[in-house]
């Protein structure tokens, strides 16, 4: 909830030119060659983005959050449905502050990746342990917990819809960074999990981010590890040039 709509429109317009330049330098006509970018404004900036972004192969769109009901006298909430019929992608489901400031837990998430997915939408489904979770060496209980009930239900033809993001609580909007080595241990489990649940096929292909205080600082050293393969960006996404370098070190590390 950041950024009047003269902010974001001036925000947007930094990142467009900046990526119209990396096209450019790169010299090639193929855009689904670069780094994916997923764009999640507020609700009511939708259409603008979509507006600016459209015809951008590598940029989608989407939500930060959808209800889990498909429409109905729901006042001020937004379904799956109408996020797609305005041209959105995407909608994140289960994000911490979701979790901790309006108490979503699992049961609701399932009801709301299901609608999601039902609806057409791609799912970036977010999981993660608070400081005193890890710190009595919980955490790997605490993200199992989570995605096996809010998400690892699914069958493997709707799981080709999500990508799962890691955030570890502690480290969002704090200032802190879980090192590359805690970053890869929980991603590595986070494979492991879905090679358990849904083999090894879906496992390699699940796309896991990291989203815990990723900047253009760290996002290098982050990005090198073999089970992160990009990031959920938070206040960093807010300056076009710190954002547009953090696209820069994935594509660096993890080329298409």
């Amino acid at each position: 909830m950041n950024l009047g709509f003269d902010e974001a429109r001036q925000l947007m317009g930094e990142l467009k030119v900046k990526l119209d330049y990396d096209q450019a330098e790169r010299a090639v006509d193929d855009q689904a060659t670069s780094p994916q970018i997923i764009l999640f404004p507020p609700y009511v900036y939708l259409t603008r983005i979509l507006d600016v972004f459209r015809h951008y192969q590598h940029v989608s769109v989407g939500a930060q959050n959808c209800h889990h009901e498909e429409k109905g006298a729901f006042t001020g909430e937004v379904s799956a449905l109408m996020i797609r019929s305005v041209g959105g992608t995407h909608v994140i489901i289960g994000h911490s502050e979701r979790r901790a400031q309006f108490g979503e837990e699992e049961a609701l998430l399932a009801k709301k990746t299901a609608q999601a997915i039902d609806k057409g939408l791609n799912v970036v489904f977010c999981c993660g342990e608070t400081l005193p979770e890890r710190e009595k060496g919980a955490h790997f209980q605490v993200v199992e917990k989570q995605l096996k009930e809010g998400l690892l239900w699914l069958g493997p033809d709707k799981l080709s819809q999500v990508v799962i993001a890691y955030e570890p609580v502690w480290a969002i909007g704090t200032g802190v960074t879980a090192s590359p080595g805690q970053a890869q241990e929980m991603h590595a489990h986070i494979r492991q999990l879905l090679f358990q649940t849904h083999g090894e096929t879906h496992a390699q292909d699940m796309t896991i981010l990291y989203g815990g205080s990723c900047n253009a600082r760290n996002a290098d050293e982050l990005f090198s590890q073999p089970d992160v393969d990009g990031g959920l960006i938070g206040g960093a996404s807010l300056k076009a040039q710190d954002f547009f370098d953090i696209y820069l070190s994935l594509g660096k590390n993890k080329p298409v």
